[in-house]
């Protein structure tokens, strides 16, 4: 039985990791893109469980659910990253609404995700609601991936609120199709 060289020791130091300790402790805004098409300008207070406390000037309300947050970025970087992120309308008019059941989302092996990252590949994640991103992944823990958009623009987007995972050929990687196709198998990080 083969494995990655050098994923278990990834995981070891990254997978318990999460954008929102590092958002509370920045003490500085950041826009999260929540379902409905809603995006906010908040700082992150609090990193509960599995709710967020926030500041905000848009809203009143001081808890934000996490299944209700897509994705989020530095406030600063928010008029560079909003062109880049294209909809796919076919999936937007699907009407998708969070998923909160772990069993029904919509998964990435992470023997799929490292093999992309180390090498750089350009992806496509399409979000339950539309939005596509096209970058680089960056990182990526139990909850969260980290994309670098074009010109290195940094997002963190919510593995519950992914759709679809591609590669710029079209090629799948949501858990269900690489069970079968086991495409980590044809990194040169595999080892037999």
């Amino acid at each position: 039985m083969g494995y990655l060289r050098g994923l278990t020791e990834y995981l070891e130091e990254h997978y318990a990791r999460t954008v929102f300790d590092t958002a509370s402790q920045s003490g500085e805004p950041w826009e999260l893109q929540l379902h409905k098409h809603k995006v906010i300008e908040a700082t992150i207070v609090g990193n509960q469980k599995y709710d967020l406390e926030i500041q905000s000037p848009d809203i009143s309300d001081k808890i934000v659910p996490k299944v209700n947050v897509k994705f989020l970025y530095p406030k600063p970087e928010g008029e560079k990253v909003k062109p880049l992120v294209k909809i796919d309308k076919t999936v937007k008019a699907l009407n998708l609404e969070p998923i909160a059941s772990p069993r029904e989302r919509y998964h990435i092996k992470n023997k799929s995700l490292y093999p992309l990252m180390r090498e750089r590949k350009v992806i496509l994640l399409t979000l339950l609601e539309g939005e596509v991103i096209k970058g680089i992944v960056d990182g990526f823990s139990r909850y969260e991936l980290s994309v670098s958009l074009k010109g290195g623009l940094p997002i963190t987007v919510l593995r519950h609120a992914v759709y679809d995972l591609r590669d710029k050929r079209g090629r799948c990687f949501l858990k269900e199709f690489q069970e079968t196709h086991r495409d980590w198998r044809k990194s040169e990080l595999y080892v037999s």
